[in-house]
């Protein structure tokens, strides 16, 4: 991550607009600080695409939206990679964070960067209608950088996926876990399941109810991948239930938008958790 943060950090310097590509159903955890520093750093615009927002609930991402078009120098909007119609406003869009750059003698430069397996890929293959990137449903597909022509007076350099050294909060290292963002060898599943469930039963409890056919009153975490493994027969031999089984159902209904449209966090949901953490810090100091 290091040589990562390097190479990203030296191909800004030529650069225009940066586009941070963040997953629209945990916006805070998914976007990265260490992308934000360095683009201040050089006073370079940024364009925020909140992607996967066919599976983010719609309400959360107009806070989200919202909350990131206050920032100076920030354009944000709410996409599929998956919709053409949305991939192909981007253009336009980056165009108006740098509107001096454009013509064969003054190209717009535009970087691509986030987190790993946030859409970057699958975006970059959108804009340029081919396959120039590999796509895959692990982080850290791509390996390398690669600067490829968008069109007239336009270029797009695309980057791996970057991660900051250290998670600081415990709760965006499991909600980026459950949206794969973390590989499945730095976590337990069942862990992150049940961390997943409880946000979910207070959130969303209605789509736990209709999914696993369960009343969600009084239930936990726990209680919910418990009753998953019983409900989809994850068993181990012998008897007992298998919960990373169940763990891996949950996650994967959750990933592929099965359960509904849902988003982990809202600008306020976050905001309460870092105070949370700063009054525990200050508690402890």
């Amino acid at each position: 991550m290091n040589s990562a943060r390097r190479s990203f950090a030296g191909a800004l310097a030529a650069m225009d607009v940066v586009i941070e590509v963040m997953d629209a159903r945990l916006p805070g955890a998914s976007c990265n600080p260490m992308i934000e520093e360095l683009r201040r750093f050089r006073n370079r615009s940024c364009l925020k695409l909140l992607n996967k927002a066919d599976l983010a609930d719609p309400d959360a991402t107009r806070e989200w939206i919202a909350h990131y078009n206050t920032q100076p120098g920030v354009l944000a909007v709410a996409i599929s990679a998956k919709h053409p119609a949305d991939v192909g406003r981007i253009p336009a869009l980056a165009r108006q964070l740098a509107p001096h750059r454009s013509g064969a003698e003054k190209p717009l430069r535009m970087i691509l960067a986030g987190i790993p397996n946030v859409g970057k890929s699958t975006l970059m293959n959108a804009l340029l209608k081919r396959r120039v990137a590999k796509v895959g449903d692990e982080p850290a597909v791509t390996k390398g950088q690669q600067t490829l022509d968008l069109g007239p007076g336009m270029t797009l350099t695309d980057t791996p996926g970057l991660m900051w050294p250290k998670i600081e909060h415990d709760a965006d290292g499991f909600m980026l876990a459950a949206s794969h963002a973390i590989g499945r060898n730095a976590v337990i599943d069942e862990e992150v399941a049940v961390n997943l469930g409880t946000i979910l039963l207070a959130r969303y409890p209605a789509f736990i109810k209709t999914r696993y056919r369960i009343d969600t009153i009084g239930l936990d975490g726990e209680g919910l991948l418990e009753h998953i493994a019983h409900l989809r027969g994850c068993v181990r031999k012998g008897g007992g239930f298998d919960l990373e089984k169940a763990a891996n159902v949950f996650l994967t209904d959750y990933r592929a938008g099965t359960l509904g449209r849902i988003s982990l966090e809202t600008p306020e949901s976050r905001q309460r958790m870092l105070a949370a953490v700063a009054k525990e810090d200050g508690a402890t100091a």
